[in-house]
């Protein structure tokens, strides 16, 4: 079995470990690393894989953490697959270039934690997505290298405020970074095959019905692609976290439009990886 490797608090002290039997086995005190991230900088994967089958329970009360802390850049591929571009009615064509836009950490929690709609805002909606994280720096990296810089996979929901996406006329940065209105985990898994990422189905439900639903091999720009673009102008690092893009479906192009609210349950899910959780809370003052 792959191991699930997350970053978790536990009273008030931030471990990481290995989830099994719904309970973490610390390796932060096995191992010389300080998190997940600094595993991945120096080429630890392999350490963390060895230890974890091995690695006794040491927590059954914890919170789940964004697996990877303090990541130099979040960068998400936006309208990536089928039938996305048409629901923007905007008259556009399909670009021949992807779209992306970066996200900073602090948008993002954890696992069974609150995604916060803010006050200045009721349209909260949802995007599930599979995210990659790099193990291996590397610059204007070819696609046929492409799998070569990816770690480890994780889900993300990348939650966003729409109507701040239409403040700006170039970009949606303003609707993509409130605190607290993504989330990303619940665990990171090894990468070791294309299997894990090359036809996988992704499904986001909310309050348990099925919102989202699509496959992975439908994306217009695929992983790979993704890679080598964002690589040209940027050198990808270890730690660096991609997010591919949501399938057609959210909330915001339904008719009419459904935006979340406190008490809603978003489940986010991938072949392979498992259930990303969340509930909608409202800002508190």
């Amino acid at each position: 079995m792959i191991p699930k490797f997350s970053t978790y608090k536990h009273k008030e002290n931030i471990f990481y470990g290995v989830f099994k039997n719904n309970a973490m086995a610390d390796l932060s005190n096995l191992l010389p690393w300080r998190s997940l991230k600094d595993a991945i900088a120096d080429k630890g994967m392999d350490s963390l894989v060895e230890i974890a089958e091995k690695a006794p329970i040491t927590h059954t009360e914890f919170t789940f953490e964004r697996p990877i802390l303090n990541p130099e850049k979040i960068i998400c591929v936006g309208v990536n697959f089928p039938n996305r571009n048409a629901e923007y009615k905007d008259g556009e064509n399909k670009s021949t270039y992807m779209s992306l836009f970066p996200r900073f950490e602090r948008s993002f929690t954890g696992h069974l934690q609150s995604l916060i709609r803010p006050p200045e805002s009721s349209q909260l909606d949802y995007e599930g997505e599979i995210a990659v994280v790099i193990g291996k720096s590397g610059r204007r990296i070819l696609e046929k290298n492409a799998y070569e810089h990816i770690v480890a996979i994780t889900l993300c929901n990348e939650g966003t405020i729409r109507d701040w996406t239409r403040h700006g006329k170039f970009n949606v940065t303003q609707g993509k970074n409130w605190d607290n209105s993504g989330s990303m985990g619940p665990w990171i898994i090894p990468f070791y095959e294309s299997s894990q990422l090359d036809k996988i189905k992704l499904i986001t439900k909310v309050n348990g019905k099925i919102r989202q639903n699509d496959i992975t091999s439908n994306m217009i720009f695929s992983i790979k692609k993704q890679i080598s673009y964002i690589s040209t102008f940027t050198t990808l690092v270890p730690g660096d976290i991609i997010v591919t893009g949501t399938p057609t479906g959210a909330g915001a192009r339904l008719n009419p439009p459904v935006f979340l609210k406190p008490g809603d349950v978003v489940e986010v899910f991938a072949e392979g990886i498992g259930s990303l959780i969340n509930h909608i809370d409202d800002e508190k003052k």
